[in-house]
Formats: C-alpha cells, structure tokens, sequence
C-alpha cells in the first residue's frame, strides 16, 4: 500500500526543510526525504559549522592583539590552540541546531523518510523499496563540489590529499600549509579561518581577482588586506595538475608547482541531480533545474528550490524559495523577489551587499548618486579598533531611492540587514538620512552615507 501525500520535499537543507514546515503549517500532509541529516550542507557541513570556527578564530586573534589596548598577563608564548575542542565546540552547535528541526518536524507533523529516493514519475517516489505518492513535488537535493577533469584531482580526493570544504572541516589537525584552490566566497573564508590559526595560506585562481562578482571596491578592499594578513594571492592562474609534488599553474606563461599540507578545491558547484532523470526536468545553460518566479519547473506540480537551480547557492535564498513554493502548492499566489537578495562574506572584516553595484546600476541605464562614508570615521569602530571598511550607497536620482547598500565592516552581516528592509520598501536616501540611529554604533555610518548622497555627510 503506498503512503499518500499532498507534497514530498526531495532533501532536507535549508530549503527543503523550511518548504515542508511552511506546507504543513499551511494545512497540507508533507514528507521530507533525506539520505543524510537534515540541515543538509549548510547546517551540518557549511555556513554554522564554519561560522561557529570562524567565531573561535576572531576570538584567538583578538586575544593575540589585547597588548595593544592594555590588557596584561597574557603569555603570548603559551597561547596556542586546542583544535580537537575547536572541532567539538563546533560539533556541539551544530548538533543542537539539528535537533531543533527534528523536534519542528513533530510538531508540525512532517513525515520523515530516511534514504535515496528515486523519483518513478511525477507524482511517485521509491524511497527503500516503498513507493511513496504525492500530488506535488519538491525537489531540494541541492548542489556539490564541481570537480575539474585535470590530471590528479580526483586522485588527490581518494587519497585525503584535496580536500571539499566537507573534508576541511572534518581534518585532524591545522595544516601547517594550504592551498585554496577558487576565489569565491567559500574560498575566502576558509582562507580567513585557517590564516588566523596560523597557517600559510596560498589561493590560487584564474580570475583577475578574489569575489569577482562582489562590488568591486569592497573585493580590492578585503584582498589587501588578507595579503596585508599574510595570505598569498595568484590570481589570473591557470590550474594544470595536482601531485604529491604539489600544484602546478600557469602563472603568467610560466609555470609554477606550488607544495602544501593540503589543497583545498572551491571552483564552484553542479547541481544534485541523481534519482531525477525520470522527470525530465528542463534544464539552464549550466545544467540546473530551470524554475519561474513561483519555482515552478517546466513539469505541472514539480518545484525545485535552493542550489539545485542554480540562481543563489546561498540558505536564506534557499529558505524563501521553499516557503514561495510551499505557498504556491497550497493556491497562495507568492513570487520570489531576487532584486533584495543580501549577500555575505564572513571574513575579517565582513563584507555584505544587497542590490546593484555601481556597474550593474549603469548597465542598467540608471542615472545614481554614489556616496561612501568610511568606518574609521565611526566612534563606535574607532572605539573597538576595528577601522577597516566603509559603507557605499547607490541611490537613483529620480526618486533618492536605494537602489545598493555595500558594506565592509566587522559586523557587516547584521548590519546589512537594515539596508535589505528599507530596500524592501523602496526606501530613499532622505528616508534613511531622517532616521535617528542610536550611538555610538556601527550602524551609523548608514546615516552618514545617506547625507551624503543628499548634500554632505557630518562627520567628514
């Protein structure tokens, strides 16, 4: 006898998770299928567990500098780091993290079924032998590692030599020298992680740079300083080989071995699309599932939402794809809005943006004010001696509306936040100059940039 449902949700991430609570929350009778934990990637092998050792290693770095603000009795000799417990602490985390969605599961009454489900047809699943029956679809069996076809690499794998970013976090030991292959923003945090623990860090990529479709000042901005930090940085390089002899790369017409610990792939990401071939999901350029606004596929009840469509491999995106599709199944008309998306990077310092960038706004035939205010021109940042940064807003003329809001700050991750909401409601520059912020605080500087878009700021 088959298990009837009104929805089947294909993967437990951060996507799936949240479409299957929003659906059954919304009347309907819902199972998850999961291979793995749910949480999926982000949760138990992504975003917390690194921003949880990212979190340890600000804290290891703020204490090596205390000497310069007056604290004393530090031995900076004898300070050194545990990273058994580092590993555990960040287990500990994620494990509670996970068990809250199991206990959100039972009570919004999400049936789970653990194992690799097999789609039959659009309306049947085959999940250990059972046939499983929905009216609708939603598949969120999100994305892996692109691995490129080059001499060593999957070699490299098998032998723990090259390592994802799911292996990174599961090593035994800090590498004492890493190789990051990518410049993305996965790239760029493990770089920020690992240089802080104190190993030789060296990114190698073909780019003209690292986060090549962040704001461009704000990318230049953060290179300088993780090669101020003692990160080495080889851009425009063309990955040949990986060996025991190390990497080899094109750099410039010559070619170069560079020799690690260990080497760590970031060259982005493929769509999870194994036990999906029955459906015959039409597919983008890229080879991810195609979706509408309402993430609807070209086939009538199926959905897919988060990296399996490749539009933003990033949890909160994946999230408010459920939740529209979710809507969407149970005849609530909702759309996505990738207009307001914010995007983050949790470096020292932080940056994070939402909306267009100075280019994109020019592409796009808008006729902006540009204005930057920077932190070190902040009471509130000069105070905690955290200086690097600056904010830029990008304004339309015709109405002062935000139309971009740029951050680089330690903090930028909350920060950013204010900017998506007043962008959300179309929001101007004289809105934003007229709103009281309270001081001494980082957030501020929103202000201040505000001003300046309209005539001057008031602190520079």
């Amino acid at each position: 006898m088959n298990l009837t449902y009104d929805v089947i949700v294909i993967g437990g991430g951060p996507g799936g998770y949240v479409a299957a609570i929003k659906a059954a929350q919304l009347g309907a009778k819902v199972a998850v299928v999961e291979k793995e934990r749910l949480g999926g990637v982000c949760l138990n092998w992504g975003c917390i567990p690194t921003k949880t050792l990212l979190h340890n290693a600000k804290l290891y770095k703020d204490i090596q500098k205390s000497g310069d603000l007056g604290i004393r009795g530090i031995d900076k000799e004898k300070l050194n780091i545990d990273w058994k417990s580092f590993i555990a602490h960040k287990d500990s985390v994620v494990d509670r993290l996970v068990s809250g969605i199991y206990m959100l599961f039972r009570k919004n009454k999400v049936d789970l079924i653990e194992g690799m489900a097999q789609i039959i047809d659009k309306t049947h699943v085959e999940v250990n032998g059972q046939t499983l029956e929905s009216k609708n679809l939603i598949i969120a069996t999100g994305a892996s590692e692109n691995i490129p076809d080059l001499p060593g690499l999957k070699d490299g794998f098998d032998k723990s030599l090259l390592l994802n970013s799911r292996a990174t976090l599961q090593i035994e030991e800090i590498p004492k020298e890493l190789v990051i292959l990518g410049g993305n923003v996965y790239a760029v945090e493990f770089a920020t992680l690992f240089n802080a623990l104190g190993s030789n860090i060296t990114m190698i990529f073909n780019s003209d740079g690292i986060l090549s479709t962040v704001e461009k000042e704000m990318s230049k901005t953060l290179e300088r300083q993780l090669k101020k930090d003692g990160v080495k940085i080889i851009a425009k390089a063309e990955i040949k080989s990986l060996s025991y002899e190390g990497i080899i790369a094109d750099v410039k017409g010559k070619e170069k071995i560079y020799k690690a610990d260990k080497y760590l792939l970031s060259l982005g990401i493929k769509p999870n699309l194994s036990g999906l071939e029955n459906l015959n999901l039409k597919l983008n350029s890229k080879g991810f599932v195609e979706t509408n606004e309402k993430m609807e596929t070209n086939i009538k009840g199926v959905y897919a939402i988060g990296d399996v469509n490749g539009k933003y491999p990033l949890a909160h995106v994946a999230s408010a794809e459920g939740i529209v599709a979710a809507e969407n199944i149970m005849s609530k008309v909702s759309k996505m809005n990738y207009n307001h998306v914010p995007l983050v990077a949790y470096t020292f310092p932080e940056i994070a943006s939402v909306g267009l960038t100075e280019e994109q706004a020019k592409e796009k035939g808008h006729d902006i004010t540009i204005s930057k205010f920077p932190l070190s021109a902040n009471g509130k940042a000069l105070s905690e001696d955290d200086t690097v940064g600056f904010i830029k807003i990008i304004s339309d003329n015709e109405y002062g509306e935000i139309i971009g809001t740029h951050i680089m700050a330690g903090n930028a991750s909350d920060m950013i936040s204010s900017a998506v909401a007043i962008m959300q409601l179309e929001g101007t520059v004289f809105d934003m100059a007229k709103t009281i912020l309270p001081h001494p605080t980082s957030s501020e500087i929103f202000m201040e940039a505000a001003f300046g878009a309209i005539d001057k700021p008031i602190h520079i």
